[in-house]
């Protein structure tokens, strides 16, 4: 059983995309870099992503993660914030432990394309 099936398919993903973008957008640290952005198809588009990574049947069709973030200038606490969030939305759908964790496995290495390097701290 996929992922997407033991947390409970499309119902279970839309609420938890509703619910996370709730957070992400009260979180004053990262509200802004949503501002001007057509929130019904960034929705769209998290969906889909999501579905697609944890097993299910739609098919994301967006830009690539490096793309989509480019000139955004994320940082690597602004990322680590919406992981944040993330998980604390999908344990408090009751999503198992285990399941969450898979998800946390899916997104980490998507770090490097979403954070802007010259937003990295300087390596030392």
């Amino acid at each position: 059983m996929s992922i997407y099936d033991q947390i409970g398919g499309a119902p279970s993903v839309t609420a938890a995309v509703d619910r996370f973008y709730d957070k992400v957008l009260a979180d004053p640290s990262l509200s802004g870099y949503f501002a001007g952005t057509d929130l019904a198809r960034l929705k769209g588009h998290q969906r889909a992503f999501l579905s697609a990574a944890l097993g299910g049947p739609d098919m994301y069709a967006g830009r690539d993660m490096a793309a989509a973030h480019a000139g955004l200038d994320i940082t690597e606490g602004a990322f680590d914030a919406v992981v944040r969030h993330l998980v604390a939305t999908l344990t408090e759908l009751q999503v198992p432990s285990d399941v969450i964790e898979a998800v946390g496995g899916k997104l980490a290495p998507l770090a490097p394309q979403i954070v802007s390097a010259r937003a990295r701290p300087a390596a030392s």
